[in-house]
């Protein structure tokens, strides 16, 4: 019953380095450490001062074992001072290190490049705060890594609930069973969720894994 193949599904391309910028401020979650890393040694090799303008900020996690190219075992703030960045900040949760971003943001300048990598609702409230403070697409580059778990706006109460797994689910605000849409709302960092048995209360279809 989801509804597939909608233009609003997000598609994120491999992160690269934007040697333009001026600035470049990364934020990683969990198995978003190897992308980073990634653009890092691009830096390193074609522009070896741009380090000195870097920040990263990270949140470490279990990273799904299924990830080919895991973190390394040592500490992801080691992977990033070994890179060659200065400054590293750790976080012990997503919404921490959000809240440091507002921050940064808040007196950013001009040329500033954003780089996000890790699981598809870590991406989303992280452009959703980059597009709060008017960065363009140019200006915004991310990768998907990790669990594809969704957040998930209600449609009746627009509570959102979060790392939802499966096609149908209770909302957190009104308890309804929504049917998870592949609809996802940039503004709002969530995907659509729509009441399922509104013709017949109670009758639910299989609720079943979707999003790993």
């Amino acid at each position: 019953m989801l509804v597939t193949g909608i233009k609003s599904k997000p598609v994120y391309a491999p992160l690269r380095a934007d040697f333009s910028g001026r600035a470049h401020l990364m934020l990683g979650r969990d198995a978003g450490l190897q992308p980073l890393l990634r653009v890092l040694a691009e830096l390193r090799t074609e522009d070896p001062g741009a380090l000195n303008r870097t920040r990263v900020l990270f949140t470490p996690g279990a990273a799904p074992h299924s990830q080919p190219d895991a973190p390394p075992s040592a500490p992801a703030d080691d992977a990033f001072h070994d890179a060659g960045v200065a400054d590293v900040r750790m976080y012990g949760d997503a919404q921490a290190l959000l809240a440091h971003t507002r921050q940064l943001l808040e007196t950013a300048s001009m040329g500033l490049r954003l780089y996000v990598a890790g699981p598809e609702n870590f991406i989303g409230l992280a452009i959703q705060l980059a597009l709060e403070f008017n960065l363009n697409q140019d200006e915004i580059r991310a990768e998907e890594r990790g669990t594809r778990a969704r957040r998930v706006r209600c449609v009746h109460c627009r509570e959102t609930t979060e790392d939802v797994h499966t096609n149908i689910v209770r909302c957190v605000g009104c308890s309804r069973w929504l049917l998870v849409r592949d609809h996802y709302s940039r503004r709002l960092a969530a995907y659509m969720g729509v009441m399922v048995d509104a013709e017949a209360p109670g009758v639910l279809p299989p609720i079943q894994e979707a999003f790993r």
